[in-house]
């Protein structure tokens, strides 16, 4: 499992990367995790509101080149999901996404606690080729995440 901490200013507080692992993401067996949190200015809101803005409007078409082809998720488009992952689990305060490609299983999870929102990504290598091809795409990942918060902060209005 790979966890550590950055943090940068980007938002209207910095985003930082968390060691902790959402408990919706605890039991799924994962081979990556990693969590990102803002704290924004006031109370942060729904968290299906921020996992829309955030992988719908912010991350669009790029991210769903990643996912769908370098990934090779199989994402689809219902009434019932968002920007294309199936909604697996949601509480008050939290919403889990999740999509499956031939080689491995990816989870999101965009929690909301009072005036902070995280995002945690999470993914379990079913077959070989998926360590392979996450790890250098993983580097990309960790950089892009805290400007995705920042860019749904804006795109939620909070």
């Amino acid at each position: 499992m790979t966890i550590d901490s950055t943090a940068g200013e980007i938002g209207p507080a910095p985003v930082v990367r968390r060691h902790d692992v959402p408990a919706q993401l605890r039991a799924l067996g994962l081979d990556y995790v990693d969590l990102f949190t803002l704290t924004t200015a006031g109370p942060a809101g729904e968290p299906e509101r921020w996992a829309r803005a955030a992988f719908e409007r912010v991350a669009g078409l790029q991210g769903q080149f990643i996912w769908r082809v370098l990934l090779g998720l199989r994402l689809r488009r219902t009434g019932a999901d968002v920007a294309g992952w199936r909604i697996a689990g949601r509480g008050d305060d939290w919403i889990r996404l999740e999509a499956r490609s031939w080689m491995l299983a990816g989870y999101l999870v965009v929690q909301v606690e009072g005036d902070r929102v995280s995002l945690a990504t999470g993914l379990r290598y079913d077959r070989w080729p998926a360590s392979a091809i996450w790890t250098p795409l993983s580097a990309v990942h960790r950089r892009l995440a805290p400007g995705l918060l920042r860019d749904a902060y804006r795109a939620v209005g909070t």
